[in-house]
């Protein structure tokens, strides 16, 4: 085999949860993690060049060592001793810099597809050692699914599955910095939390309605104020017949959980009516 490819799913935080700030200024958290039918593509070819050569359909991609695709390959290259060259094409279809692990999925797929293609024999668990060594949420990318995350979101466990439903992505055109977002978040004795251990409960109890009742993210706390548009997209599914709806990640992609396809599709019509301009995507879970 000299070619492989991989899509490369994105994931949302049904719940996210913040507990405390480390003394090395990382943060503890409690997350939900879900995947989601929305994926990059990634196809990798042996060449007979050394090096990696990667190539993107987006032009302001970087295609070398700042790129996370880049860096997981060389990780496994340098380590197995791999020769000859690796020539890799990331098709991006996921929105860059919207708090849905697109490079970390990008990566982890690149090292779950080098496995693959180069017989290295390494286990699910194995592929997460190495790639936390790139990033916290590389692991759980490796993984997918459903699954809980906590420390600093290395560590995983496997949840019950989310119950049935879809997905209404929508993007507003902003950038949000997550360490803009982690540096302004205040934790006090009035910070909202989510009941993450609620949550857990609805979703063995596959009460879809209980679940999306208890969903939070602290991390709104600081995006929602900076940008309100973030708000006014939640207002809108939940307006047109979202379940529930939520700020993923750090921001600033915002989702909708629906138990009907059609109600999802006329949401995503609304959500596009927005004044401000929106990348809007239906979609289910992956599981």
């Amino acid at each position: 085999m000299d070619s492989i490819w991989i899509n490369a799913p994105a994931k949302i935080n049904i719940g996210l949860d913040v507990l405390r700030r480390r003394e090395d200024g990382y943060h503890e958290v409690k997350m939900i993690m879900q995947s989601i039918r929305l994926f990059d593509r990634l196809t990798l070819t042996k060449t007979d060049m050394p090096g990696i050569h990667l190539t993107t359909n987006l032009s302001f991609l970087p295609v070398n060592r700042d790129n996370l695709v880049y860096r997981s390959a060389s990780l496994l290259m340098e380590e197995f001793g791999i020769e000859g060259g690796l020539s890799i094409h990331l098709e991006k279809r996921i929105p860059v810099a919207a708090g849905m692990a697109g490079g970390s999925t990008d990566a982890a797929s690149c090292m779950l597809a080098m496995n693959d293609l180069y017989n290295l024999g390494l286990s699910k668990h194995q592929l997460m050692k190495r790639g936390v060594t790139l990033g916290a949420d590389i692991p759980y990318c490796v993984l997918k699914g459903t699954a809980l995350s906590e420390g600093i979101g290395e560590k995983l466990s496997t949840l019950p599955r989310t119950p049935d439903c879809f997905i209404l992505i929508a993007k507003p055109g902003i950038h949000v910095s997550t360490r803009f977002v982690y540096s302004n978040l205040v934790l006090d004795e009035d910070t909202p939390h989510p009941d993450i251990d609620r949550m857990i409960q609805a979703m063995k109890q596959k009460d879809l309605e209980d679940l999306c009742r208890h969903m939070g993210n602290v991390l709104e706390t600081v995006t929602i104020p900076a940008h309100p548009e973030i708000a006014h997209i939640k207002e809108c599914m939940v307006a047109n017949g979202a379940i529930g709806s939520l700020m993923s990640g750090s921001g600033p992609t915002v989702f909708g959980i629906f138990d009907d396809m059609d109600k999802a599709k006329a949401a995503k019509a609304k959500c596009q009516e927005l004044p401000f301009k929106c990348f809007v995507f239906v979609t289910d879970l992956y599981r």
